[in-house]
């Protein structure tokens, strides 16, 4: 790092007692005028000021070159002439068509729209190294994007420092631009620059300099860019082309004779090729003093007690600083190279040198040379630059992945590969961030998009609607589809004790014994009415041991949901329990999302008519340790094929049929009240609602026909709520059940008048659905009383005679409305109620309730439902 000039002269004002803070504010006032001036300029006219700037920067660019070597004395003329035109004609390429003025994007499909405005009054501070690239460059990034800026130039560097901004400013006024886009402090001085960076007008500083200003910048408490100190390693590896590497560096470290902060200050070579390398480094002029000469140049180039190479060292001539420290090299001597075997205090010469010097280290191999180049980075170049030879793509990103530094170039001289766009695709810039490692706010090249303040409107869009599906085989005996089903050869068998003693397992064997393969089978019996996790991990192992390439799903929700958890769990090994349970507000971006199978194809026979299971990406699964159901949810769970045969529920009891049939009205109401119900769903929801109403009682008493059509119900219902899902129904009864050993049907008819009554009114708190655009639950209900033909004057009345329907329905087929009917102990109640309301609020179906309920409500509803209150007398 260079050392901060404290000898800086004091304030000398154009005007006669003027003070720093005065003058300062004169200059803000010209450049807030010139912002409200460029405001209402467009894309087309900013373009053309900056062209012209661009232009006018480049028809200088020797003058320039001239004018701050006579100033400064430092590096070579030529080649800040290169670091002109850099700054005119690359940047000029880079930033020409960025969009920096009014709307940048629109994004229809999105109905997001980015506009651009400036961040404000810019002040620019430039260093002595790079006095008139970074002037010309900062100005060109400040006005494409309408910001005035006011520069404090280094004192060493004021004159041609401030003929670039000349030159810039009379081009963008030519051009018309305000007067006040481009200004200087004429008279530089600490408390000018201070009472500039602190002005609260000024909206940013650009800070290019010592540490010392760099960090003043980031103290004034606005928004600053700033650099840091760069001493970059670059590590010739074994595969190295040498002769291009060590190009590369020489050519590098005399570029403006190495004040590019980004130019390599250390070479690390593979011990294998070192030999080699110093003999090219050798050829190309490069000399590698005595062991015994390396205090005498530490000590003439740096003073340790401040820190950083001394004033004058930076940019001078190798042969300079060999006299300087007494040293004979010869007269064609382009770079100094000092062999070292330590990095840090302990010899500055590893420190960074802003000149044609470079310390050189020898490498055992790939560890060694990566700790070398880190401790050279963590001595004085955290952030910057780091570089390697190589013909290994592999060491290289692993050399990248392990350098803490903004930029690694591969196969690249750092001066000019890290300024950017003339050995690589980076952005071209003379500003280098260095991120946090180097204390900076960014990490990156600066450039013209870190001079706006962007604004984002951010339009009202409906989600994208979605409807998934399994492939659905219906009517009596299609279950015959197993005979050609396609990849069928070992075949699990998931089904409850009544299939086998039905003979429908038989039924399933009948029709895989058809096909033209040998198929081999397992069976796996569940016992429980609810499936537990210990069930699902006995059957998993059983999947395990077996390995099958089709799962069928015989029966009602039980089997089918506690063979999803097997199927889950045998695909997956390492799938978790804890994770699939999470809730979520949209599955398709669920926080715990579970790939998809890839072994085993599902097949779904439900057996009963209610759950819906065999087309729902749903798996109600209870936790054995806790006794909590849990609604697992996520497409991965959506079985591939659902057979919808109706001979299956022939002989189902009565009271199944009951639950069912409740359990499937459930499933349609509360999906066609959704939030997000669409009209792909809800005329699903609507026919099973009719079903229901239509059949459910016919069935109850054993009709056939009626048995038929209520198979068809679940299935049309299970399709609403697989894509529109449910709501607080179900999300309080999974928690009775569970806690009262309820069966599920009954649980979620005893709600359902409640829910129906709750969901209507008004609500406290509005759900959140951007294509829920108004509170619309009591419109719904109604229109789902009158497609059954129910009447009313409005929609208060037509919801309760739907009421008072569901009511007469589960009458009708033998179900009592009221928990205390159906053996609920009130004490056991009582206690459980509170805990019970929140766990039904942290419940999966809760999100799609058509308004958002509080846990103080959900307690009423339960509290209610104990005795059946406005629902049983």
């Amino acid at each position: 790092m260079l050392k901060e000039n404290t000898n800086q002269p004091k304030a000398k004002n154009v005007k006669d007692n003027e003070t720093p803070e005065q003058m300062i504010n004169r200059l803000v006032d010209k450049a807030h005028d010139a912002l409200c001036a460029m405001d209402d300029f467009d894309q087309e006219k900013v373009d053309h000021i900056v062209h012209q700037m661009a232009m006018a920067g480049l028809d200088n660019h020797m003058m320039l070159a001239k004018l701050a070597y006579e100033e400064t004395g430092r590096g070579v003329v030529e080649d800040k002439a290169i670091k002109n035109m850099f700054a005119t004609e690359e940047i000029w390429n880079s930033i020409k068509d960025d969009k920096t003025v009014g709307i940048i994007n629109d994004d229809h499909e999105r109905q997001l729209i980015t506009v651009a405005e400036p961040l404000g009054i810019i002040a620019g501070v430039t260093p002595v190294t790079n006095p008139t690239s970074t002037t010309l460059f900062k100005s060109l990034i400040a006005v494409k994007t309408r910001n005035p800026i006011i520069f404090a130039f280094h004192p060493q560097a004021q004159k041609s420092s401030a003929e670039a901004a000349r030159v810039v400013r009379d081009a963008a006024i030519a051009a018309g631009a305000p007067e006040g886009v481009i200004q200087w402090i004429e008279t530089p001085s600490l408390e000018a620059t201070t009472a500039l960076m602190n002005n609260d007008r000024v909206a940013s500083v650009l800070a290019t300099g010592g540490p010392g200003m760099v960090k003043a910048a980031y103290s004034t408490g606005k928004p600053a860019l700033g650099v840091g100190p760069g001493n970059g390693p670059a590590y010739i590896e074994k595969t190295a082309k040498i002769k291009r590497a060590v190009n590369d560096i020489v050519l590098s470290k005399t570029f403006d004779n190495g004040m590019v902060c980004a130019s390599e200050n250390s070479a690390i070579i593979d011990a294998d090729i070192y030999n080699d390398v110093k003999k090219e480094m050798q050829a190309r002029k490069v000399f590698f003093i005595k062991k015994s000469d390396q205090k005498a140049l530490a000590d003439a180039m740096y003073d340790p007690k401040r820190g950083g190479v001394k004033g004058p060292i930076a940019g001078m001539s190798a042969i300079n600083i060999a006299k300087l420290a007494g040293l004979d090299v010869p007269a064609d001597t382009k770079v100094l190279a000092a062999e070292l075997d330590v990095v840090g205090p302990e010899n500055w010469l590893s420190a960074e040198k802003l000149c044609p010097v470079l310390s050189v280290y020898k490498s055992k191999d790939h560890a060694d040379a990566f700790r070398i180049a880190n401790d050279l980075l963590h001595f004085g170049g955290l952030g910057h630059t780091a570089s390697i030879h190589t013909m290994d793509d592999e060491l290289a990103t692993e050399f990248g992945i392990k350098m803490k530094a903004s930029r690694v170039l591969v196969n690249t001289p750092s001066a000019v590969g890290g300024i950017g766009n003339i050995y690589n695709e980076m952005v071209p810039s003379l500003t280098l961030g260095t991120g946090s490692w180097g204390k900076n706010s960014v990490s990156h090249n600066v450039s013209s998009f870190d001079l706006l303040n962007i604004k984002t409107i951010a339009k009202r869009r409906n989600n994208m609607q979605w409807i998934k599906l399994p492939r659905v085989y219906f009517e009596k005996t299609s279950v015959r589809y197993l005979d050609s089903m396609p990849g069928i050869e070992r075949v699990f068998i998931v089904a409850s004790p009544a299939m086998i003693s039905h003979g429908y397992v038989d039924k399933v064997l009948g029709e895989l014994k058809r096909r033209p393969n040998e198929i081999e089978y397992q069976l796996f019996s569940v016992t429980e009415s609810d499936p537990t996790t210990d069930t699902v991990e006995k059957g998993t192992q059983q999947m395990v041991n077996f390995q099958p390439d089709t799962i069928i799903a015989l029966g009602g929700g039980s089997p089918m949901d506690a063979a999803k958890g097997m199927w889950l769990f045998y695909e997956h090994p390492d799938a978790s329990f804890f994770g699939a349970k999470q809730k979520f507000l949209d599955i398709r971006k669920r926080t715990y999302k579970l790939d998809k199978p890839n072994k085993a194809q599902f097949v779904a026979i439900p057996t009963t008519s209610g759950t819906g299971s065999e087309v729902t990406p749903f798996a109600v699964i209870t936790d054995s340790k806790t006794h909590v159901k849990y609604p697992l949810a996520d497409y991965a769970l959506t079985p591939d094929v659902a057979i919808v045969d109706s001979q299956f529920v022939e002989t189902v009891p009565a009271k199944t049929v009951a639950y069912s049939g409740l359990d499937t009205l459930t499933h349609a109401m509360e999906s066609f009240v959704a939030n997000m119900a669409s009209d792909y769903t809800r005329p699903l929801s609507l026919q099973a609602i009719k079903l229901v109403f239509d059949n459910l009682t016919a069935s109850y008493n054993g009709d056939i026909q009626a048995r038929e059509e209520m198979h068809n119900a679940a299935t049309l219902a299970g399709m609403a709520f697989a894509n529109a899902f449910l709501g607080v129904d179900h999300s309080i009864a999974h928690k009775l059940g569970g806690e009262f050993g309820l069966p599920h049907g009954l649980a979620i008819a005893i709600t359902l008048p409640h829910v129906i009554r709750y969901n209507f009114k008004e609500p406290m708190k509005l759900t959140m659905w951007p294509k829920y655009e108004y509170f619309r639950a009591d419109e719904d209900y109604a229109q789902i009383a009158r497609y059954i033909g129910l009447t009313g004057k409005n929609n208060e009345e037509l919801k309760e005679a739907l009421v008072q329907k569901v009511i007469e329905l589960a009458h009708s087929v033998g179900v009592t409305l009221s928990l205390k009917a159906n053996g609920v102990d009130k004490k056991h109640f009582d206690e459980t109620v509170d805990h019970l309301a929140e766990l039904a609020y942290e419940d999966q179906c809760t999100t799609a309730n058509p308004k958002e309920p509080l846990i103080g409500e959900l307690r009423q509803i339960m509290i209610d439902e104990y005795d059946g209150k406005g629902v049983e007398k």
